[in-house]
């Protein structure tokens, strides 16, 4: 059993054991409190709820919205509905907020509540941590119930503000003649990118995994040890490319020709060159767990790289404050303001396609042009206090830059590592990047060893 709560929400197990999982009266807690921090304060007074596939999902929906009614708040239901759909529609529709039910990347026996402002963002920490902690079990009262809808077109919304970019060169993409496999997982990416794709002309589309029945087909974070399943096919048939994406669609993952993932870290730098070259403007931005291939290629092109805390609120801050053209992180998570300030799978599918077909290049012939670095990620289970890891660091890696934005980060020459508590997970994660995996891997290891002396 376990619940983990962060600025981004709720999430945790389903053994509905209150305070030990994602229990019914913790999501009670929650919505009741989200009513009083966000819904009353709004000028509006609905809130947009949407899910992934996972099967759980239907029965913390019922729950949520029967909260919601019965508290005099109105509901526009999108079903089964992709993160980044979710947070245009709040904004598009001036609705108060928005709760998202989906465990992202981790696995069937969880889910979580992702919960999102009137811009369909993610609530600052002030706000988030006085919803996550709030004790209140009890009801409002209301002369009148909330009313409730269900919206059917909300993707297709999505869609058509994507295609209405001036940057996206759908002619470009369309006469390409792409043939592309699709990794859905069962989850609600199985109907959004096909969709996508085909709005922007690619034809040829084999779907894997595309039923959003919630049967996750494999572990549910697109890393190349999950996706087994199409680096198999696609090494045996003739693809341009594959795209996999996580459950409800904010992290993206494309596979050059030869069914080798291109890695997730640079799908944002991909989509990043893209947009730099397009304009005078040229200001990125990445969480500080990201790979340093976006400073450098920033930087290459003349523009300016800005670094943030991990998590996606934290991104989106300094993106606003240094006016950054595109941002994201590192796990495969494309943030474009002229559509939303959230991570989108779709967005970036749209903007690494025109990209490619523009430059008339595989994904394979780009990559190699792109800064070549690799980036080792481990864990550790620490149940003591994370400042003795940060203080024993800092002593032994004095000859490194150190920044204590989030944990603790040190930087050399073409090296760096970083070491954090999970917000996701009752974990601690340990991040090195370096000119090759096996010296991203030996630092990694150094500093994991050092941290289960502590």
């Amino acid at each position: 059993m376990v619940l983990v709560k962060s600025i981004s929400g709720i999430r945790g197990t389903l053994e509905n054991v209150p305070g030990q999982s994602l229990s019914n009266e913790d999501i009670l807690k929650i919505v009741l409190s989200y009513i009083k921090e966000v819904v009353n304060i709004s000028s509006q007074n609905t809130v947009i709820i949407g899910r992934d596939a996972r099967p759980s999902g239907k029965r913390i929906n019922k729950l949520i919205v029967k909260i919601l009614l019965q508290n005099g708040v109105n509901v526009i239901d999108l079903g089964l509905a992709t993160t980044p759909t979710i947070g245009i529609y709040v904004k598009t529709h001036s609705a108060s907020g928005g709760i998202i039910i989906s465990a992202s990347h981790n696995t069937i026996e969880w889910n979580a509540l992702k919960l999102l402002n009137n811009e369909g963002e993610f609530l600052n920490k002030e706000i988030a941590e006085k919803i996550i902690n709030s004790n209140n079990k009890n009801y409002n009262v209301v002369e009148k119930q909330g009313e409730y809808r269900f919206e059917e077109n909300a993707l297709q919304e999505h869609i058509d503000k994507i295609l209405a970019l001036d940057i996206v060169n759908i002619k470009s993409i369309k006469s390409q003649h792409y043939n592309v496999i699709v990794d859905g997982i069962n989850s609600v990416g199985g109907i959004a990118v096909p969709k996508l794709l085909n709005k922007l002309g690619v034809r040829n589309i084999y779907q894997l995994n595309c039923n959003p029945n919630g049967a996750f087909a494999h572990n549910p974070e697109p890393i190349p040890e999950n996706i087994m399943q199409i680096r198999n096919i696609m090494q045996k048939q003739n693809y341009d490319f594959g795209i996999v994406v996580d459950p409800d669609v904010d992290r993206l993952c494309f596979l050059d020709n030869t069914g080798t993932p291109v890695g997730e870290e640079y799908t944002l730098v991909l989509a990043a060159k893209y947009v730099l070259e397009k304009q005078n403007k040229k200001t990125t931005c990445s969480n500080l767990s990201s790979t340093m291939a976006l400073r450098k290629m920033t930087e290459s092109l003349g523009g300016q790289y800005c670094a943030s805390a991990v998590g996606e609120i934290n991104v989106v801050e300094k993106m606003k404050q240094s006016n950054a053209v595109i941002g994201g992180e590192g796990n495969g998570g494309v943030i474009y303001p002229e559509t939303h300030y959230g991570r989108d799978a779709l967005v970036g599918i749209a903007l690494i396609l025109s990209l490619l077909s523009e430059k008339n290049i595989s994904l394979l012939q780009i990559k190699k042009q792109m800064p070549q670095y690799f980036i080792s990620k481990k864990k550790v289970i620490f149940d003591k206090d994370f400042e003795l890891i940060v203080n024993k660091l800092k002593k032994e890696y004095v000859h490194y830059n150190i920044i204590n934005i989030d944990g603790i980060k040190a930087e050399r020459d073409e090296e760096w590592f970083h070491v954090r508590k999970s917000n996701t997970e009752p974990v601690v994660r340990i991040y090195a990047e370096a000119s090759s995996i096996d010296a991203a891997d030996l630092l990694a290891k150094e500093i994991l060893d050092k941290i289960k002396t502590i």
